[in-house]
């Protein structure tokens, strides 16, 4: 079965800045993480959205998205995070495929 890790973004305080690391550093480490099969980053559009950006990360299973998200480039990209999001506007999620 499918599985998924689900990151929501609020509005960016610095629009520029967070697009510049996300796109140019933060998902280029992503994309190196064992096991991972598919990313998307979908804009929320919208004057009422509630969020910004979601990233879907998809994996095979939920062992294979444990273990990429455990590997040194999970772990990579979890310390990338606070170089461009504040813990106030990140949640994150995982989901099961149905």
């Amino acid at each position: 079965m499918a599985v998924t890790m689900i990151a929501l973004y609020k509005e960016p305080a610095d629009r520029e800045k967070f697009e510049k690391h996300y796109f140019g550093t933060h998902i280029p480490l992503v994309k190196k993480i064992p096991g991972l099969q598919k990313v998307e980053v979908s804009r929320f559009t919208g004057k009422d959205a509630p969020y910004y950006l979601m990233a879907t990360l998809y994996f095979n299973s939920k062992e294979e998205r444990k273990a990429g998200l455990s590997s040194p480039e999970g772990q990579a990209t979890t310390a990338d995070v606070p170089n461009f999001a504040t813990p106030d506007i990140i949640t994150i999620a995982f989901t099961e495929l149905v």
